[in-house]
């Protein structure tokens, strides 16, 4: 989990910072700009290394927030797909197995 928010943080400056790695693309049905997504994927990731924290922790909250913060980051990464296809499909694996480690492993104590 940590490192998906890592890598979501990532993003998320590279597209505030109008970087010109992402393509720009015309006829995407939804009116968020390019640094509108970066915001998203910015506070999206700082919460999920946060949360990651908390489960390395042991925090039992965590695990649900988690789980809830890696759905909402697979949705945005779904999303984002036309500006960066490969990068997202890798953080959506990424996100998947963090919610399938969350719901099947059983906590520690």
């Amino acid at each position: 989990m940590l490192c998906s928010g890592l890598l979501a943080v990532l993003q998320g400056v590279a597209a505030v910072a109008g970087d010109d790695v992402y393509a720009h693309t015309g006829g995407y049905a939804f009116r968020l700009g390019l640094a509108g997504w970066g915001w998203i994927h910015l506070t999206l990731g700082a919460l999920l290394a946060l949360t990651g924290a908390g489960v390395l922790r042991g925090v039992a909250r965590a695990r649900t927030a988690g789980v809830v913060l890696a759905a909402l980051g697979l949705v945005a990464q779904f999303l984002f797909l036309p500006y960066e296809p490969l990068w997202s499909v890798v953080v959506m694996g990424l996100d998947l197995f963090v919610i399938r480690a969350l719901v099947v492993t059983r906590p520690r104590g």
